[in-house]
């Protein structure tokens, strides 16, 4: 790629109930993140804004500042709706919970007098 050529990169968005969206984009020199976030569309499309959408590139969290480099994947965080702490609290739980009550409807799983 000759200095001054526009370059490819692509804008990543994982909507939290549907399919990841993804918009490659042809950009000068010079584009920032926050450059492909307007350009994309995909910020007005889920009813995010600029300056509070966290985004990133190659998963690593970057500030709209940050230059874009050919084939850079710019990616849309949304935020996190529960704990994994303790989203998998949960699961353990009602997984301990579950193997509880199939041992106990088992014949032969009377308690001892």
């Amino acid at each position: 790629m000759a200095p001054g050529e526009p370059f490819q990169v692509e804008v990543v968005c994982c909507a939290p109930a549907g399919p990841c969206q993804s918009v490659p984009l042809q950009l000068r020199p010079g584009a920032t993140v926050a450059d492909a976030l307007r350009l994309s569309g995909l910020l007005e499309q889920h009813g995010l804004t600029a300056d509070t959408v966290k985004a990133g590139v190659w998963g690593r969290v970057r500030e709209g500042h940050t230059l874009l480099r050919d084939r850079d994947r710019v990616e849309i965080y949304r935020p996190l709706v529960v704990d994994p702490k303790e989203a998998r609290r949960l699961r353990y739980k009602r997984h301990r919970q579950g193997r509880a009550t199939a041992v106990a409807g088992q014949p032969g799983s009377e308690p001892a007098a």
